[in-house]
């Protein structure tokens, strides 16, 4: 008889709950769209790295930078899933999910701007708040393979 061990998976941390759900909240914020809702999340001195590279510092200039952008654009809201979040500090985490965007007026991803996300968090007082925030294009150079498995994991969270 083989035997299998049990794996028993642990239920998160209150603090891990906490981080997941400021990383809800910064898609929830980019999806409504609400700059202002967007740049609450970070520190003050907090910085973004956007899907094309351009990179944002403080929360002043996030809110501003997007206010155009939500302004002028309409942007497509995303879909995500979580990977891991590691604590390298009971303060500071590292959260990494990938995310996908279905375009205004479609009903299914573009896989041209799937995405692997990473936040990282800091507690202070009673609050996590986004210290950086980095949205890296997904494009697999040379693997197509792995592009189609992660718009289908992706895709699943549609249904």
């Amino acid at each position: 008889m083989n035997s299998q061990p049990i794996q028993v998976q642990e239920a998160p941390s209150p603090a891990e709950i906490e981080v997941r759900a400021l990383y809800r909240q910064l898609l929830d914020e980019w999806n409504k769209p609400s700059a202002g809702g967007f740049a609450a999340l970070f520190t003050h001195d907090g910085s973004t790295v956007g899907f094309d590279g351009s990179m944002l510092d403080g929360s002043a200039e996030i809110e501003s930078v997007l206010s155009q952008i939500f302004a002028n654009h309409q942007t497509a809201p995303y879909v995500a899933k979580v990977r891991s979040v590691r604590f390298l500090a009971p303060t500071v985490a590292i959260l990494r999910a990938v995310a996908g965007m279905v375009p205004p007026g479609q009903s299914d991803l573009n896989p041209a701007v799937n995405a692997i996300q990473t936040l990282v968090a800091a507690k202070d007082a009673d609050h996590w708040r986004i210290v950086l925030f980095q949205n890296t294009p997904a494009a697999f150079h040379g693997r197509p393979e792995a592009s189609e498995q992660l718009t289908e994991e992706l895709r699943q969270l549609l249904e």
